[in-house]
């Protein structure tokens, strides 16, 4: 399989827009410097808000930090860097280099070996004398690392990142008398699967052999070969100048020529001719602009720095036209987890990015695109047809290799086991995709992703559902995501097959599509069996309870995140409060992403308290110093699904509804939100002070129906951006609907109120540490 694969383009301008804007792929280091987006703010104070919560939330370290989870890290969706101590007593610090493009290519042994994400290796920066002391900073606004190693010779003083729109990695550093002699070792990993610490190997895997060290004319160069043919190459140089030593790296990986060595040496080359003064600026430009597409300040100080730290992260794991990420993002770690998970990972990694209003870094709609053919020659041969499916576990092409012995998990054909038969995964990835569409109202993500991937999606369970005798349609035993145990009726699949079928007749009528297979649609939204419940609530499946503690919320996809069951039905309440109390009930088996999954539920329940709580547990048990999550290996859904808590908290959409601060803590009097995206592509903006709603400012980018739940006590007046007063009518309590065309605004007050609109960021509560490793 090439590393350039033929793509199938998607027209959409929500995919297409990050490159316009200069927010596209890390390009190579002969693409010329992406020009910085405009920043779209309608007012700006003296002393930029930005500048002020992101310098807020720098992580710093004033303590060596021991493991990945406790130091800082870079990256541009392709390459990426984790600093921490080299473990044992080497007195050296190692930055790691890792790549999402570099994979193995074997797909006989499955996706978790055989395709498995590779280690590349990393450098260790080893000073002359002892390690005494660091001071190092993180900075966000402008993706990089600065400061000071301190030793028993003397100090170095570094400046580290790795460029936005280079495969590059440049670090700085300026010693002292005493530390002159410093030196970078490189020290290549085995290109193995990290899976073998882990698991059984399958019969006939080994390693990749191991990689050479070449010397072309002053640049290094380790070229890793590949059994199954191709190559990747880390390749680095050094370069003095006024006493600063900068270290150059590159990583380039392809497959099936070996052509990566020729395309990192002349990276190399064209970027080490740079200083590093030379190459910061249009990286920090790039990151000054990200960061003003949107704004939230709240006055809880650590979780206003977590929420901009996962900026920072999802933007340094993803983007739109890069691999979609594995469990650990660009990083790779030790892990029996080296590929990308769609049962839940992918699909938590990824919400945040539409209410911050970055669809610029939407890599699951093109990739599911690109790689459409695989999610159906993967399937058993009489299915191929006419259906889809994604496997549990994928490489970066979406190719499983699920016939290996424990080397991936095959969607499966519902009924049988083995294989597991986990169907939904496919559907539940559209819903993102959908969600893109909806925050956009792109009608192109709608017509050539949404609608023909979701059709062959439902086709594979029409294939397999039946009539009972009480005259519904059932389905046989499939998994739910991870209980362990098939059932039939499984309620992932019931719910997510009645969100395709209804999303698909939706679809249909706006696209204007008559679809023979519609009447089959309506038929199943018709007569589809109940989710199964019993008195704790929603079940696993038909005859099969929720009886152990699970970390997973598959059973209860309806409430969240497809708002199917929702608490707005006073007739669902006792079944959503039951069901979200039993789950979290069982302890043992919990993880991270069990209480994000229970504060978004608790926010459309409009219980902002609760909300609160299970973020913070979340916080107490399982965020790591970095903000990262573990569960045996690094995992990186966890902590993103989190900034989607809060966004749940600030402002919700589905069901036609924008409903503004719907679950607030009352500790949360004073609260400022800006250009949060919203479905019908409304780019959302509003304050509140005191403890009540002051006002709110909608400006819409489709033309979409505007309802809107404003949130504001008593009579209100509503005006467009020049003051003029505008229509709306009252559609329900609090709830109005306003008539905007494309590119119109509306701002909502109480009646008479002059409000300041200025953004700006809201004072702190109780003083906080900040992340990373403080000296307190």
């Amino acid at each position: 399989m090439s590393s350039a694969p033929t793509r199938r383009t998607v027209v959409g301008t929500a995919v297409a827009a990050g490159a316009a804007a200069g927010l596209a792929r890390p390009a190579t280091a002969h693409a010329a410097e992406p020009q910085a987006p405009a920043a779209a703010v309608t007012a700006q104070p003296a002393g930029d808000p930005w500048a002020t919560v992101l310098a807020d939330a720098d992580m710093v370290w004033q303590k060596l930090p021991q493991t990945w989870y406790e130091g800082p890290f870079l990256g541009n969706a392709l390459l990426g860097s984790g600093i921490y101590a080299e473990p044992g007593d080497a007195n050296a610090v190692r930055f790691n280099v890792q790549h999402s493009e570099v994979q193995d290519h074997r797909p006989e042994f499955g996706s978790l070996f055989g395709l498995a994400r590779l280690p590349i290796g990393y450098f260790t920066l080893e000073p002359v004398g002892a390690i005494t002391a660091i001071d190092w900073r993180l900075r966000l606004r402008d993706a990089e690392l600065t400061g000071t190693i301190t030793t028993d010779k003397g100090t170095l003083r570094l400046r580290a990142l790795v460029h936005n729109s280079r495969s590059l990695l440049a670090i700085e550093v300026t010693p002292s008398a005493g530390e002159i002699a410093f030196r970078w070792v490189f020290h290549p990993a085995e290109a193995i699967s990290p899976r073998v610490a882990f698991k059984p190997v399958p019969d006939g895997y080994t390693g990749n052999p191991p990689a050479v060290i070449e010397d072309h004319q002053g640049i290094q160069a380790a070229v890793q070969p590949l059994l199954a043919g191709g190559q990747h190459v880390t390749a680095w140089r050094e370069r003095t100048h006024a006493g600063r030593r900068t270290l150059y790296v590159t990583v380039a990986h392809s497959h099936p020529r070996r052509t990566a060595r020729d395309r990192a040496l002349k990276d190399i080359r064209f970027a080490s001719a740079l200083s590093y003064d030379v190459l910061a600026p249009s990286h920090r430009a790039w990151w000054h602009a990200y960061y003003r597409k949107s704004f939230l300040s709240l006055p809880d100080a650590r979780l206003q720095r977590f929420y901009w730290i996962q900026l920072y992260k999802v933007a340094a794991a993803a983007r739109a036209d890069a691999p979609v990420m594995a469990t650990s993002g660009p990083w790779l770690e030790s892990t029996p987890w080296p590929a990308t998970w769609w049962n839940l990972n992918v699909q938590l990694e990824y919400w945040l990015i539409h209410g911050s209003n970055h669809l610029e870094l939407d890599a699951v709609t093109r990739a599911l695109s690109e790689f459409r053919d695989n999610l159906s020659n993967q399937l058993d041969t009489p299915y191929r047809k006419d259906s889809a499916g994604i496997p549990r576990t994928t490489d970066i092409h979406l190719v499983n290799g699920g016939d290996a012995a424990n080397g991936g998990y095959a969607v499966g054909i519902p009924g049988q086991d083995p294989p597991t038969p986990e169907v939904g995964n496919l559907t539940w990835a559209l819903h993102n995709v959908w969600l893109t569409y909806r925050h956009t109202m792109d009608e192109s993500v709608l017509r050539d992703v949404v609608y023909p991937l979701l059709r062959k999606s439902v086709a594979y369970y029409l294939h397999f559902l039946t009539p009972g005798s009480d005259g519904k349609l059932h389905l046989p035993a499939t998994f739910s995501p991870e209980y362990g145990v098939n059932a039939p009726d499984c309620n992932y699949d019931l719910m997510l097959l009645r969100w395709g079928c209804a999303t698909l007749l939706d679809s249909a009528r706006l696209l204007g599509v008559k679809d023979p297979a519609a009447p089959r649609w309506r038929e199943v939204l018709a007569k589809l069996t109940p989710y199964p419940v019993d008195e704790n609530g929603f079940m696993i499946g038909a005859g099969v309870p929720f009886a152990k503690s699970h970390r997973h919320y598959s059973h209860m996809l309806a409430v969240y995140p497809l708002y199917e069951v929702t608490w707005e039905d006073p007739a669902k309440r006792e079944l959503i409060e039951t069901s979200l109390n039993h789950w979290v009930g069982f302890e043992g088996a919990l993880q991270g992403y069990t209480f994000t999954g229970a504060a978004s539920m608790s926010a459309q329940m409009g219980r902002g308290e609760d909300a609160l709580k299970y973020l913070g547990e979340l916080m107490s048990r399982f965020i790591q110093a970095n903000t990262m999550y573990k569960e045996s290996g690094p995992v990186i859904e966890t902590p993103l699904s989190a900034a989607q808590s809060l966004h749940d908290m600030v402002c919700q959409s589905w069901g036609g509804v924008i409903r503004i601060f719907p679950a607030l803590p009352a500790a949360w009097r004073e609260l400022v939100v800006h250009d949060f995206r919203t479905q019908g592509a409304f780019l959302l903006s509003a304050a509140r002070e005191d403890g009540r709603t002051r006002w709110v400012r909608l400006r819409s980018e489709a033309g979409a129906p505007c309802v809107v739940r404003h949130s504001l006590d008593g009579p209100i007046e509503v005006r467009d951006a020049r003051g003029r007063r505008l229509p709306y009518e009252t559609v329900g309590a609090g709830t109005i609907r306003i008539a905007l065309r494309r590119g119109q605004e509306a701002i909502i007050t109480a009646r008479g109120d002059r409000p300041d609109l200025t953004v700006r960021p809201v004072e702190a509560g109780e003083p906080a540490p900040r992340w990373g490793l403080p000296a307190s």
